[in-house]
């Protein structure tokens, strides 16, 4: 594979390297990451934070090593500072030659005159550990690398801008053990073969822009717990390890034992490849580099939660730095994550796991940070459930699975049939879902900030009957391949597909976005509508497909994604900064969504029925992925030109639906109107179905 890289032409300028950042996981909910430069931007940036209720009470211990070489006699500075007085010292960044992304290690590159420094980082996979290595790739002798240690011991969402404990800091073999008070999780590093002095001095004032950028806490104070002298001979490295394991110091005792660490890492991401080869082995020899990038991106959402019967449980982290595993995300990102990339048995584990959570017909929205019971505000999340049983079951086979998980579907069917939580319930008149509830936020447009829900969208979103139509369609397939009586699901899907025809507006030539609002139906042009076209069945007539995603192309698509509102819309918000209640304000009223643009290359696909074009719509995601968060792709980007990406520097769902769009349009035949899998009574029908008249007058 080849590296994902910069030359200094990017590394030079000093904003260009901070806005880009890099991740590592562990596969339990910790990370490490921070920017290229070397500035810590965000409150998540670190070398550890820890995962300490896996996959979540994420806790930063060790925010970086400030890093200085002596060359020649003269020390030069290494990393990069932004400091609350305005300045930044060092500027590090000046002398990086290159950045690459190997696989899914980081790897910098710094040059003074002829000596070459490189540094790596990687994490244990399943253990709250970190690998720093720095290896002396080329100089015409020995150098000296000094290091300074800059712990914290706080929650991840917060900061800490009043340092005042003074940590215990310990000698031990091979390192130090920091505890930063009574009862505090300690944070081990060993560096063998250096000389490790422990100190207790604050570094105080780091300014962390990105936060200032968001309306937020900007300003941090980190502890220098320990200084790290080592002398490097040409060629060779040392490696420092911060885990919260005493025992990680056996591993890192000798170069072998820290050999076998990147070995371990280089094994687990071959192994991802090679089940990926063979689970698409025609996609796989001719996709696109940056595909393949995704297939190791998505291993990194991948994370345990063990629960009572299923110690083995797993689930998806719903993006990096800081959200926690989501239903929603979850199930949305679960085909392309898991099935896309040759690992249904992750996916079998990760549905098994969230099946014994369904409450009242629900699954939860999300589980809090520090491992409180899940909350159940989400209409849509129980009803993505269906479409990634589905996709598993159309993957595999599993019948045996399928036999396990029916009755749970059916009693999910039957909560919402006749009610549950927030008021969300089939209206018998129309089989509609209908839900809301005063200050609750249900669909996947859920911002809210204290008591003001930014978009209520109370009645019946248009999404989430896309959603229930197909749940149902999945239960027809699902009882066929049991064996089972279908006719009640056949019947109620019928109904559906009649009443969805009451989501047609003939005005604006799409559909509504809610029917039955507290004022009324809701014309708003947002892209929820396209997922009743790109979901395997389609409620809609062929000339309403088309014209659904018309209207998707000519006022909502970016190059990045689609636009979560029009920009006629007076509402409309073109840029997501500012402080909470701005940026909530503008995060689904205009801000794009990533992960809904392989929802319109589906569409396309099947209203056209020629997957090439439909591929190129995916193409610029390539480009992405080396623009804010190396080797991933992000949550958001400004509704306005040049679509600046935001938030989350790697998000589930981005990936996981990129994926799954790009094998079908790829491996699959698109599903075009004419493919679509209804029912043939259903069929009968959509074929009869009157014509909008403004689509009749337009043709």
């Amino acid at each position: 594979m080849s590296d994902l890289s910069y030359g200094r032409d990017r590394l030079g300028d000093a904003e260009a390297s901070t806005r880009l950042e890099w991740l590592v996981t562990n596969g339990i909910g910790g990370f490490a990451s921070g920017t290229v430069s070397g500035a810590l931007t965000r409150r998540y940036h670190g070398l550890l934070v820890a995962s300490l209720k896996p996959p979540v009470g994420r806790t930063l211990l060790l925010a970086k090593l400030a890093e200085s070489l002596d060359v020649g006699g003269a020390w030069v500075d290494l990393d990069e500072n932004r400091w609350a007085s305005g300045t930044t010292s060092p500027s590090g960044n000046l002398h990086l030659e290159s950045f690459r992304l190997d696989e899914t290690v980081p790897v910098w590159t710094w040059a003074i005159g002829d000596t070459r420094l490189e540094k790596r980082v990687w994490m244990e996979h399943g253990e709250n550990t970190t690998f720093i290595e720095y290896r002396l790739a080329s100089a015409s002798a020995p150098a000296r690398l000094y290091l300074r240690a800059l712990v914290n011991h706080r929650d991840a969402h917060e900061t800490n801008s009043n340092g005042a404990w003074t940590a215990r800091v310990e000698p031990s073999a091979g390192g130090v053990c920091i505890e930063a008070w009574d009862g505090a999780t300690p944070l081990w590093l060993f560096a063998p073969g250096a000389e490790v002095r422990p100190v207790n001095d604050w570094y105080r004032g780091f300014q962390l822009s990105l936060e200032a950028e968001r309306g937020l806490d900007c300003v941090e104070d980190h502890l220098c717990a320990a200084e790290i002298i080592a002398t490097l001979n040409p060629g060779e490295a040392i490696v420092i390890t911060a885990s919260t394991r005493r025992s990680a110091g056996r591993d890192a005792g000798t170069p072998l034992a820290r050999a076998f660490s990147l070995q371990r890492r280089r094994a687990h991401e071959k192994s991802l490849l090679d089940a990926w080869r063979k689970a698409q082995p025609k996609a796989s020899r001719t996709a696109p580099e940056w595909v393949r990038r995704l297939v190791l991106a998505a291993d990194q959402f991948v994370v345990e939660r063990a629960i009572p019967g299923e110690p083995q449980g797993r689930s998806i982290i719903a993006g990096y730095p800081w959200f926690s595993d989501w239903g929603r995300d979850t199930m949305i990102a679960l085909p392309g994550l898991a099935l896309a990339t040759g690992r249904p048995e992750l996916a079998r584990t990760i549905l098994s796991t969230f099946a014994r959570f369904v409450d009242q017909g629900m699954l939860p929205n999300y589980f809090p940070d520090q491992g409180e019971p899940p909350t159940y505000n989400t209409v849509d999340a129980a009803l993505w459930f269906f479409q990634a049983v589905r996709s598993y079951v159309e993957t595999t086979g599993d019948l045996k699975f399928l036999t396990e998980v029916y009755p749970t579907l059916e009693d999910i069917g039957a909560w919402y049939e006749r009610g549950t939580r927030y008021g969300i319930h089939m209206d018998t008149a129309d089989s509609l879902i209908a839900a809301g509830d005063d200050g609750v936020q249900l669909t996947w447009m859920d911002a809210k900030v204290d008591d003001w829900v930014v978009t209520p969208r109370r009645g019946k979103p248009v999404e989430v009957n896309a959603l229930w139509y197909n749940a149902l369609a999945a239960m027809v397939m699902f009882a066929n391949r049991l064996k089972l009586p279908a006719d009640a699901h056949e019947r109620r899907m019928r109904e559906i597909e009649m009443s969805f025809q009451r989501f047609w507006n003939p005005e604006t030539g799409c559909l509504f976005d809610v029917l039955d609002g507290p004022e009324g139906n809701d014309p708003a042009i947002r892209p929820n509508q396209l997922l009743a076209v790109s979901l395997p069945a389609s409620p809609l007539t062929h000339e309403q497909q088309r014209a659904v995603l018309e209207t998707c192309g000519t006022q909502l698509l970016t190059s990045h994604g689609l636009r979560s509102l029009a920009p006629g819309d007076s509402r409309f918000h073109g840029v997501y900064t500012g402080d909470r209640r701005q940026r909530d304000g503008a995060y689904h009223q205009g801000t794009v969504w990533t992960w809904l643009l392989p929802h319109f290359a589906l569409a396309h696909a099947r209203v056209h029925g020629r997957k090439e074009e439909a591929l190129a719509f995916l193409e610029p995601l390539g480009e992405l992925i080396g623009a804010c968060g190396v080797g991933s792709l992000p949550e958001i980007a400004d509704g306005a030109a040049p679509f600046t990406p935001r938030g989350c520097i790697a998000q589930a769902w981005s990936v996981g639906e990129t994926l799954r769009a790009w094998h079908a349009l790829t491996v699959a035949r698109p599903v075009t109107a004419k493919t679509a899998r209804t029912p043939a009574r259903a069929k009968s029908r959509a074929r009869t179905t009157t014509r909008p008249r403004a689509l009749a007058r337009s043709r």
